[in-house]
């Protein structure tokens, strides 16, 4: 069984907490009509709620078809005998809690089917048709049948006799408890026919079983802890019950709800006590206790109830009514940068809690644990788990109350800067800023605190921009990028074609009258950073050769120095 339940994350200080709200039905929807006498009344689940209580009536917050019947955990509930039809039906769902004040919702309501033809047959559930061997202190136990509003019996010791009991309307019940044994060793022979306002079901089968040795059943147990409404219960309790003169054993059964036994079903013990590991905190369970010996099971045994503590939630605070969670909530990304130039790289845990544990995955695929404080120092990529706790601390138990989260380590650093591209557009510049590294990356312009980016290109930034950042999402660092220097000045051409059709042999700086500068020398780079050539200014030009060589087609950088000693950065391409 699951051991805690996550839902809003709360604690000390830095609590979220979220108010209560009463469920809505949504099978059948309040208002709906036409509904079938045997629907199933469903609704929705609060969380934080210790257990619901249902009554169902023909008024306002009636309860004259169920009273107040404790559901625990379940959302669902399926009234034993249907509905009466073409009657309006009123649902009130009570919200239970055991640290605080039930909360009483308002009425629901749907109305129901009009039943126009009588009920068909039902059939004995105990002792099933054929039984051999049944005890003769047994009840005859019946199937609810759509649109029955009572059933009549009749049971004798030969086909239609009646001799025991003969044509009795037991009313609206699906059991009968004769007034005296049956006879031993006897077949005895049971009719059952429902009926309703339009008539009773025909060509009804009689049914049969046979009783056993004369014998007696052992009487029902007294549960002595927890005893029948006890709340703060342990979640691994000890289940303890009182000896009962004559029993060999008894079957135990717990569940979450009253209708099924979820947790421990006909466990079958010759003590009377067993302890139940791994309850959930702040629900209701149900216990039944059934002595049996030779003749069989005790009759009529019933069910008591407890509530666990309230553990790490979520469960509503006694003063605010709000909803609580003491499961930290976890903040930390999923993906983290291992810094090259800061090694190791320490995380500190982002979030409030009492503890904390890192742990890193080995070979293997185990965790193993690298520190239990809230910094841990990392060293090497890899899978990482986060874990952060805080302690929940119930009268008489204690918890812890964690939230894990596993997380990758990658390799990242700060960005090296290779240029940019820079186009005059009007109005405005387009920048491409160009860098390499293995780290994860972002861009801005003119404000090292940004806004960021994801795309290095910038379209119709303004023309004063003087300055780019480059900074690793990772935290590796931010890097500068000098805009100015690779705004290309006009007369250094954007591509030269040294093909041999006099077009565009030689690349080289074209000076003009609007220069405001005088260029020394010019130095040529390939895309790697490379030297491939020194170049005049007076020169003829670059014709794209290199030691005799033809240099491929790509992008080529340049760096003209003035005669002040200031340099003009640019790129351009080589095309053939």
């Amino acid at each position: 069984m699951k051991f805690w339940v996550f839902i809003i994350v709360t604690f000390i200080g830095n609590s979220m907490l979220y108010a209560q709200d009463c469920p809505n039905l949504v099978g059948p929807v309040d208002g709906q009509t036409n509904v079938a006498v045997d629907t199933t009344i469903s609704w929705n689940p609060v969380p934080g709620v210790t257990g619901y209580i249902i009554s169902i009536g023909t008024t306002d917050g009636g309860t004259d078809i169920v009273n107040q019947q404790n559901v625990g955990s379940a959302t669902t509930f399926t009234p034993l005998l249907g509905l009466p039809d073409n009657t309006q039906i009123f649902v009130t769902i009570t919200l239970f809690f055991f640290n605080q004040a039930d909360i009483v919702c308002t009425s629901q309501s749907f109305t129901t089917e009009d039943i126009i033809i009588p009920p068909n047959c039902t059939t004995m559930a105990l002792p099933s048709d054929g039984d051999i061997n049944v005890n003769v202190a047994a009840n005859i136990v019946w199937t609810y049948v759509t649109g029955a509003t009572g059933y009549i019996i009749t049971v004798g010791t030969a086909p239609g006799a009646g001799d025991i009991v003969n044509n009795l309307d037991v009313g609206n019940v699906l059991s009968y408890n004769p007034a005296a044994d049956f006879p031993f060793n006897t077949q005895i022979f049971v009719g059952l026919v429902p009926y309703n306002e339009n008539g009773t079901a025909t060509a009804c089968a009689e049914e049969s079983f046979t009783t056993g040795a004369a014998a007696t059943l052992p009487g029902c147990t007294t549960i002595i802890s927890p005893t029948d409404g006890q709340v703060n219960v342990g979640l691994s309790p000890l289940i303890e019950w009182q000896p009962v003169a004559g029993a060999t054993g008894y079957k135990v059964y717990i569940g979450s709800t009253p209708f099924i036994n979820d947790v421990l079903d006909t466990g079958i013990f010759t003590t009377t006590s067993t302890f139940v590991i791994n309850f959930e905190p702040n629900s209701v369970y149900f216990i039944r206790i059934v002595p049996f010996n030779d003749a069989g099971d005790a009759e009529g045994c019933g069910q008591t109830s407890f509530s666990t503590v309230l553990g790490c939630g979520p469960f509503f605070d006694t003063t605010t009514g709000e909803l609580v969670t003491l499961n930290p909530l976890l903040t930390l990304p999923s993906e983290i940068g291992l810094c090259l130039n800061q090694v190791p790289t320490t995380i500190s845990a982002p979030d409030m809690a009492e503890g904390y544990r890192w742990y890193m995955q080995d070979a293997n695929g185990d965790f193993v644990e690298i520190s239990d404080t809230a910094d841990v120092d990392i060293s090497e990529e890899g899978i990482y788990r986060y874990e952060a706790y805080n302690t929940s601390n119930d009268p008489g138990f204690s918890a812890e109350c964690s939230s894990s989260s596993d997380f990758t380590v990658v390799t990242s650093e700060i960005a090296t800067v290779l240029g940019a591209n820079v186009t005059e557009n009007n109005p405005g510049l387009s920048i491409e800023i160009l860098a390499e590294g293995s780290g994860d990356y972002e861009y801005a312009l003119d404000d090292e605190n940004g806004p960021y980016q994801d795309s290095n290109f910038f379209s119709n930034a303004p023309e004063d921009t003087s300055t780019g950042y480059i900074r690793d999402k990772n935290g590796c660092g931010i890097v500068e990028v000098d805009i100015e220097i690779y705004i290309r000045p006009a007369g250094f051409p954007k591509f030269f074609t040294p093909n041999g059709d006099s077009f565009n042999e030689f690349w080289q700086h074209k000076p003009s009258s609007d220069d405001t500068f005088q260029l020394e020398i010019i130095y040529i780079f390939d895309r790697y950073g490379k030297l491939v050539k020194t170049l005049s200014p007076l020169s003829k030009g670059w014709n794209g050769m290199m030691n005799g060589e033809k240099m491929m087609a790509s992008d080529y950088w340049y760096r003209a120095v003035t005669t002040e000693g200031e340099s003009i950065v640019g790129h351009f391409a080589l095309k053939y």
